[in-house]
């Protein structure tokens, strides 16, 4: 049994999407970020935990072309798929443990609003810094959203790592340049502050 894939599934099996702690009607500040350091809409464009986010209808109502979600719940990209309707035949769907997951292709944008900080243990960020080198190539952007070091402790009942932007850039390590940090204050359904810590990066 893998109680990764079974925390995640019964998340989403059991709770709508509107009372999902992180749910966001409208992606900030995602959106913004992808739209300041992109302007290709043809560009390839990964969102890692994608779950049931509304990023995705963005992107494709927006224009955007070239779109995968990653997300280890079937049961979230699927909510997604039938939420977009028609526009779901041109999106590509890949159900996988980012830490484990083999990339076949490469993206020019990576887009992860808070996978990262669920990964505590420096064998799994490894991992996932792995998986982003060999998923992207010199001059992608990577998008990162992780708790701030103000933020939550815990989300979802699992315990995070909570960083800065500067922490966040040491992490990656020197095959980043980063482009902007900015911090952001989202409001969950329930109306409680959570603080987060976005970075910009560039694959040298």
């Amino acid at each position: 049994m893998n109680t990764k894939i079974d925390h995640w599934e019964n998340v989403y099996r059991k709770k709508q999407e509107s009372a999902l702690s992180w749910f966001q009607k409208h992606p900030t500040p995602s959106l913004g970020l992808i739209l300041e350091f992109n302007r290709d809409y043809a560009a390839g464009i990964i969102d890692i935990g994608a779950g049931s986010s509304r990023l995705v209808d963005a992107l494709a109502h927006g224009g955007f072309s070239d779109i995968t979600l990653l997300d280890i719940s079937n049961t979230a990209l699927a909510l997604s798929m039938k939420r977009l309707g028609e526009y779901s035949n041109n999106i590509r769907c890949i159900v996988d443990d980012i830490t484990s997951w083999n990339p076949q292709h490469k993206w020019q944008i990576w887009h992860d609003r808070a996978v990262f900080h669920f990964l505590t243990e420096k064998h799994e960020q490894d991992a996932y810094i792995d998986v982003l080198v060999r998923a992207t190539k010199p001059g992608s952007i990577v998008i990162l959203g992780t708790f701030a070091p103000d933020g939550p402790k815990t989300c979802s009942g699992l315990p995070i790592k909570r960083y800065s932007g500067k922490d966040l850039k040491k992490r990656l390590g020197p095959g980043f340049d980063l482009l902007k940090a900015t911090s952001y204050t989202h409001s969950t359904p329930t109306d409680v502050e959570q603080k987060f810590t976005f970075v910009v990066l560039r694959r040298r």
